[in-house]
């Protein structure tokens, strides 16, 4: 019988203070047990769909479905013999866009581990809170990144297990004599079996922005990661095999995660990632690799529009804007200046991605859109009763995905 690390599982809310579910939506309907890495990768190598290039780097590296599929089964293997990482073991990741990174948190999916993907620009007290808070035992980190993880690292008693990619471990470190993820990778064998996890298995914890206070762990499941894939994408999004995705979200921020692998993963496409993805930067990254679908923020959009005339935006066929409000004259200043209509989105750490958008042929100034299909949304009073159209109150959202806060009765 496999040995399972119980820690989040065991740290769920209350069976009485979980979310209301709805699984009524079109693809809702999902089996009791799935690995959610597996869905995205291996069953599009099996059926037929390896020769594909599914990630693109800024350095030009480019890998194919089956060549990505190696590179995971590899870094799993490293996982798991090497590192002896054992399900529902908590695993940082720490890097900026790359299609390594991207491997990374595929990899840990695949071994039943939980991906914990950490912003590059965290600092030690930061990093060590979070080591803390998830009692997490392994990490896996960009080696020019590696000087603030390992400060907490120092801090911690928990993380046993750290392995750097992109170039080797700095001299005098703990981790000095040890090899690279890369080296090691290479000589494990190219195949994994998925582990057999539930879909009510944790496999990701992404912790907010701490507004309120400590940062908080939004624990998702492998099955919240597929509803995703089948509400926003489907009846919004609408993005083909064809297209080739591009932003600059990082991968630990749920929205770039979300548009920038596991949705285009989830129809086939490619996605480009990109480590710097700044308003001067993406113009030519987006001509360069002809992309068509765009994800980024508002003040970027707003930049880029000013220079969109010395740029050219042929291939794009779609934008989306999420993580801030989207102020009416930046929609109408991108719309004249490209010809195209962003698409805006509300969504939250909390439950996974968007869940009120709206297509470019419903998309209205100053309004961000309608429940996506497969969730509901109404606004509340303090006491938890529908307000009258025009009052203000408290947005309120139902559907396949919810809050779950890792160990947090409040």
């Amino acid at each position: 019988m496999t040995r399972v690390d119980t820690f989040a599982k065991d740290r769920l809310p209350a069976a009485t203070d979980l979310p209301e579910f709805l699984f009524d939506g079109p693809g809702l309907h999902m089996p009791d047990r799935f690995n959610i890495a597996k869905v995205l990768l291996d069953d599009r190598v099996a059926q037929g769909q390896g020769h594909r290039v599914c990630l693109i780097g800024a350095d030009g590296v480019a890998w194919t479905y089956a060549q990505l599929q190696v590179e995971v089964n590899r870094m799993a293997n490293v996982l798991v013999n090497d590192l002896g990482l054992i399900p529902g073991q908590r695993v940082l990741l720490r890097g900026a866009n790359s299609p390594r990174l991207a491997a990374c948190f595929l990899a840990v999916f695949k071994a039943g581990g939980i991906a914990v993907g950490t912003m590059p620009l965290l600092r030690a007290k930061e990093l060590a809170t979070i080591i803390d808070k998830a009692q997490i035992s392994h990490a896996l980190c960009d080696a020019r990144l590696a000087q603030e993880l390992q400060t907490a690292q120092s801090q911690s008693t928990t993380l046993s297990h750290l392995l750097y990619f992109n170039g080797p471990a700095p001299e005098g470190s703990a981790a000095a004599s040890v090899q690279t993820l890369e080296a090691l990778a290479a000589h494990q064998p190219t195949t994994f079996d998925a582990f057999d996890s539930a879909a009510d298995d944790v496999c990701l914890m992404a912790f907010t922005s701490g507004t309120t206070g400590q940062p908080k762990a939004a624990m998702h499941f492998h099955r919240d990661i597929l509803a995703a894939c089948r509400c926003w994408p489907v009846h919004m999004l609408r993005a083909t095999p064809d297209d080739v995705f591009i932003g600059s979200p990082p991968l630990a921020f749920t929205f770039g995660l979300g548009g920038l692998l596991i949705f285009p993963m989830a129809i086939g496409a490619s996605t480009v990632l990109l480590e710097k993805a700044t308003p001067d930067v993406l113009p030519a990254a987006v001509a360069a690799h002809r992309a068509t679908v765009m994800f980024t923020a508002p003040t970027s959009y707003r930049a880029m529009a000013t220079q969109a005339q010395s740029h050219d935006w042929s291939s794009l066929r779609k934008c989306v804007s999420a993580g801030e409000a989207l102020p009416a004259a930046t929609r109408q200043l991108w719309r004249e200046t490209t010809g195209i209509e962003i698409i805006d989105g509300i969504g939250s750490t909390e439950l996974f991605h968007i869940f009120i958008s709206a297509d470019e042929a419903h998309a209205k100034p100053g309004a961000t859109g309608l429940p996506v299909p497969g969730y509901v949304a109404a606004i509340l009073d303090d006491q938890g009763h529908p307000v009258p159209a025009g009052q203000v109150g408290r947005l309120a959202i139902k559907g396949p995905t919810g809050c779950k806060y890792l160990d947090d009765p409040r």
